[in-house]
């Protein structure tokens, strides 16, 4: 088992908006952040963090907790394999309590795959000279650690002979295995590392010089390795596009190497996949200004096409460079062409741009009809932008497809749907529920005020938050309905204002005693009247600032 002090250091460490990033695409609004639940469908926004408090909630569903409570629920893991992922993220070593075995340290024996790679390289001068031929440099190769898989034998007598976990190798896509026999899966091939975010190994790429095969192979998905939220060389880019406020996204590996060894030190690249929505919380970090460094070819505009569309509707600041000649990066850098680079990475085409120059590139714009085609397809497009960037572009599109601008109309009046979403999350739906709401986030807040609560009150004061009150006193501070009220923003606290509102709540309580005891029919007239007076005293003391318990 993980010993308590270890899981106590690691919840000091966590923070929470970097994990939850790492799955959900946040905004910052006010001192949280928002995103759409990933627990349940919803088009608005109802998830909060907050980084201070280190707590989640959805308005919409109820979830609510803690980053341990958030990996477990959205991995489908036990609390154990939770705090061991988080700490893998976070780069946190864990003790364990003694007679009790660790888990498996699936990325230090990924390393030791990468060490042994690295070996073999030093003995296969034909795939370094190619390498070297590409204009990859030695230091190159040592910074971004590639290696060689040589035949399946050879790795597998080093797996054997340092007995390392042939299965978890299998299942880490390091080997194959089919109906008769374990191999090596990128047998024969230079082979490109590839890190979490956080420097770990947990997967590679690897090249072939031989005909007849995929060029390019990747890891399978595993429990380390998703392509589709990973980006090759983030790791060594990441405090550079922190320091620039800029990240190159390229095609290849060895596109994101060259353009490194020229200096251009935030260039990453997907990982043989198109650009998806699960890269947002990567490239959200820091929101730097996204510049696509795509080829020439019809393969690497179509890329940068999709890509464009997404980061724009995403309202990301950047823009696209794609090279001529069936050029990519790498062979600008070889042609020392650094110069060319860095003005094109200066002055990129804006991603909204290049999306409709590329819908006019598409059809014959002197026939009327392919010309309506693009005109619908370019109206498609501008209706998913800000209501802004719609009125900036009207005049755009009518100019690239050369017809009058009153054919071209922005979409937004009377559509919520397409205004910027600034939400403020306002969950208690009147005065009397605020009240409660505002008693129970004071006790959050301070929970020595609770000793005081109880001295007046209990649960039955409250119409709306009987069960949060009953939570507190079970001391069920996880309770998710008591972390929402806990990040409600509309719920204001001023000092010296918990004895104040509880007064309010207490009077609140007596009036609608008051008002059943007169509306009731079995009490006899003296005990009526005398429950009234007895009340109505109460009240008055009340509103005179003094507190009477119930």
């Amino acid at each position: 088992m993980i010993t308590q002090t270890s899981i106590e250091g690691l919840k000091q460490v966590i923070d929470i908006v970097d994990v939850i990033s790492s799955y959900v695409d946040l905004k910052k609004v006010g001192s949280n952040f928002n995103a759409c639940c990933p627990f349940h469908d919803e088009k608005t926004p109802s998830f909060v963090v907050n980084r201070s408090k280190g707590l989640y909630h959805c308005y919409g569903c109820g979830v609510g907790g803690d980053a341990i409570k958030f990996v477990m629920e959205y991995e489908k893991l036990g609390f154990i394999e939770a705090v061991e992922k988080i700490a893998d993220m976070s780069n946190f070593s864990l003790e364990y309590e003694k007679n009790t075995l660790g888990k498996k340290n699936d990325s230090k024996l990924l390393e030791e795959i990468t060490k042994f790679y690295q070996k073999q390289l030093v003995f296969q001068p034909h795939y370094k000279d190619y390498l070297l031929q590409r204009g990859v440099s030695g230091s190159s190769i040592e910074k971004f650690e590639l290696g060689f898989c040589g035949a399946s034998f050879e790795i597998i007598k080093f797996i054997e002979n340092n007995q390392l976990d042939m299965k978890e190798l299998i299942e880490l896509g390091v080997l194959g295995q089919d109906n008769t026999r374990i191999y090596a899966r990128f047998s024969e091939r230079i082979i490109f590392p590839i890190h979490s975010p956080n420097g770990k190994v947990v997967g590679f790429g690897g090249r072939t010089l031989k005909e007849g095969l995929a060029k390019y192979i990747n890891s399978p998905q595993s429990k380390q390795f998703n392509k589709s939220k990973l980006l090759y060389g983030y790791h060594l880019a990441k405090e550079h596009i922190y320091k620039y406020n800029q990240i190159i996204i390229a095609e290849g590996y060895l596109d994101v190497i060259m353009l490194h060894q020229a200096g251009f030190n935030t260039a990453v690249a997907t990982l043989g996949t198109a650009l998806t929505h699960e890269h947002l919380p990567l490239l959200n970090k820091g929101n730097p200004k996204i510049i696509l460094s795509y080829d020439g070819d019809k393969a690497g505009i179509n890329a940068a096409f999709k890509a464009s569309a997404m980061l724009a509707k995403a309202s990301k600041a950047g823009g696209v460079v794609i090279f001529d000649g069936g050029l990519d990066p790498a062979d600008m850098v070889m042609g020392k062409k650094t110069d060319t680079l860095e003005s094109l990475f200066i002055s990129p085409m804006p991603f909204i741009e290049f999306v409709f120059r590329q819908i006019a590139l598409k059809y014959n714009l002197s026939n009327p009809l392919e010309k309506e085609i693009a005109l619908k397809e370019s109206a498609d497009f501008l209706h998913t932008l800000t209501p802004l960037l719609q009125e900036e572009y009207c005049g755009f599109i009518a100019e690239i497809l050369k017809i009058p601008l009153n054919l071209i109309a922005p979409k937004y009046q009377g559509s919520k749907k397409n205004y910027p979403k600034n939400i403020v999350y306002t969950p208690t739906s009147n005065i009397s529920d605020k009240l409660e709401s505002l008693i129970i986030k004071y006790i959050l807040e301070d929970r020595s005020l609770l000793d005081k609560a109880v001295e007046y009150i209990d649960e039955s004061v409250f119409q709306y938050r009987a069960k949060e009150f009953d939570a507190i006193c079970r001391g069920d501070f996880e309770d998710p309905a008591l972390i929402g009220i806990a990040l409600d923003e509309g719920l204001l606290l001023c000092d010296g204002g918990f004895e104040a509102e509880l007064l309010t709540l207490i009077l609140r309580h007596k009036q609608n005693q008051l008002e059943k005891i007169i509306h009731h029919h079995s009490f006899s007239f003296e005990e009526k009247s005398f429950k009234i007076r007895k009340i109505k005293d109460e009240i008055i003391r009340l509103k005179k600032g003094e507190l009477i318990a119930i």
